[in-house]
């Protein structure tokens, strides 16, 4: 049965259900102990003048359903700003009910609103179940890019590399 849940704008106040929401989608991404994010320091973040981020709560009855976080981004081909899609997350009970789907549906509204020209996100190989979503609202594997990073003691080394 779809659940009828609203969608609306986190605030700092809401820092406490982003955790939990980024602690979830960890653990079924079976990185859980990667998590770094405090309340405090999602609270302090989404106050500051220049927040990194901006995250969308789906609700029913003000219960926390799922969650997308996302933050603008740029296209030198298109030479627009893109909206690259961070988490996309409902909890496991609302899973199948409709709730990634209104996430989705009000991602594609503010992208368009703002004259954005496309939704990004990164999806694990073995995530099929998340790759099947996807494809059921539209999007497609962007082939052949594959993401490519660097972080610790690698980009600490980079930064100093002399020559």
């Amino acid at each position: 049965m779809p659940t009828r849940c609203s969608i609306r704008f986190a605030t700092a106040d809401d820092a406490a259900t982003i955790v939990t929401m980024i602690r979830g989608l960890a653990e079924y991404e079976r990185e859980l102990d990667e998590v770094r994010a405090t309340p405090a320091t999602i609270a302090e973040q989404m106050r500051s003048d220049d927040p990194p981020f901006e995250c969308l709560l789906a609700e029913e009855d003000g219960r926390a359903l799922g969650f997308a976080l996302f933050f603008r981004a740029y296209s030198t081909w298109l030479a627009a700003p893109v909206l690259f899609l961070e988490d996309l997350f409902a909890l496991p009970q609302y899973r199948g009910h409709g709730v990634g789907g209104a996430l989705m549906r009000r991602l594609a509204e503010i992208t368009l609103e703002r004259g954005w020209k496309r939704i990004e996100w990164l999806v694990l190989d073995w995530n099929t179940p998340a790759q099947g979503f996807y494809a059921d609202h539209g999007s497609a594997h962007m082939k052949p890019w594959q993401v490519w990073g660097i972080d610790g003691a690698a980009l600490e080394r980079l930064a100093h590399k002399r020559g």
